[in-house]
């Protein structure tokens, strides 16, 4: 295999999520969180729902008062999925939410203070085989940490995650996943970095209020991809306002394109020039949506390329591909031309190529 389409992970303690592991070597997983009001059963459930269909493996819902917690029973029960419990402020709701049979829990050590109550939660947690995240967010840390370092850096949001750490390691509880996140990038990568020389502990990475879905998921790409390049990171999570489910389909582009998520289809699409004489935008967009139309999970790798000069060279490791010419193109696999056919029904047959030569498991 080509050693440049080897990420080296960090190793880190493996922590089970009901049966989802992160961290010691296993797949990065993808979560997103919902932003329906988690007392509206029906609501929570459809959109948790719709995440796990759309390949989210883990979600995170909010836990914000005694109503959210009462529907947390039904939700864990009939969920697809683990759910994560994201607790602000009062440790009852945990206690109500490691009760109510919840995979595992966010506590947010600028706002749930005390010890004792931290302690208590991790004794709970421990007993009930339920994993913590200690999830710092830059715009919530302590008075405390703010004054001892002189604003929001990396370090307060390491000494933040750590002193927590310390908290839940007296009471013996080691199933402990780390998050230090923050909108300003730069401001994350180091802290992420600082906290993965000081504990083996699995990193849920993310740049936190990202923004929209258009300029969030270039902010999230530029963070998070650095993250992984450097191979932090054991789950991650893009943060997009609106719907949560178009988190799903960044972060797994975000993965791919650095060789971390083998399933389903990747695209190698000519930017097109002056050589382009066949509508290779609307070919493209053409074949992404009846590609995606056969939920293909296997591993495949499409070409879709404006002209013959190059096209099938540069996409050589393409599975299947095709190059326009003028009004007419040719489909290659594995860089070698199988035939030409004219732009009217170039789409057509490169269809039947992909659906005649690869085993199609329908999700």
């Amino acid at each position: 295999m080509n050693k440049y389409n080897m990420i080296e992970r960090k190793k880190t303690k493996q922590v089970m999520v009901g049966n989802v592991p992160i961290g010691g070597g296993s797949p990065v997983v993808i979560q997103s969180m919902t932003n329906t009001d988690t007392a509206d059963m029906p609501a929570t459930l459809r959109q948790i729902n719709e995440l796990s269909e759309a390949g989210c493996q883990l979600v995170r819902i909010t836990v914000p008062d005694e109503a959210a917690a009462a529907v947390l029973p039904k939700l864990t029960a009939q969920s697809p999925v683990p759910l994560i419990a994201d607790i602000h402020f009062d440790y009852r709701l945990a206690l109500a939410a490691i009760q109510a049979g919840i995979a595992g829990l966010r506590l947010n050590p600028g706002n749930i203070a005390d010890a004792d109550k931290v302690r208590q939660v991790a004794r709970e947690a421990k007993a009930a085989g339920v994993p913590i995240r200690v999830g710092v967010n830059s715009g919530s840390l302590s008075k405390k940490m703010l004054a001892q370092h002189g604003g929001v850096v990396p370090a307060a949001l390491v000494e933040s995650a750590l002193e927590e750490i310390a908290q839940l390691e007296a009471e013996d509880f080691f199933d402990i996943v780390v998050s230090l996140k923050a909108s300003n990038v730069p401001l994350m990568l180091a802290a992420y970095r600082e906290i993965a020389e000081r504990v083996d502990y699995p990193l849920h990475i993310g740049v936190t209020e990202a923004g929209t879905p258009k300029r969030g998921s270039i902010k999230s790409a530029v963070g998070i991809g650095a993250l992984l390049a450097e191979g932090l990171g054991d789950t991650l999570r893009v943060s997009l306002s609106g719907d949560p489910v178009q988190e799903i389909f960044v972060a797994k582009e975000i993965l791919r394109s650095l060789g971390l998520y083998k399933t389903g289809v990747e695209y190698i699409v000519c930017p097109t020039c002056g050589r382009t004489k066949i509508d290779l935008p609307a070919i493209a967009e053409e074949i992404e949506q009846r590609v995606e139309a056969l939920h293909i999970s296997k591993p495949l790798k499409l070409a879709i390329m404006g002209c013959v000069v190059n096209g099938p060279g540069e996409a050589r490791e393409a599975d299947f591909g095709l190059a326009g010419g003028n009004n007419e193109g040719v489909l290659f696999a594995k860089g070698q031309i199988i035939g030409k056919y004219p732009a009217a029904v170039l789409v057509d047959e490169f269809m039947s190529l992909v659906q005649n030569n690869i085993d199609i498991e329908v999700l």
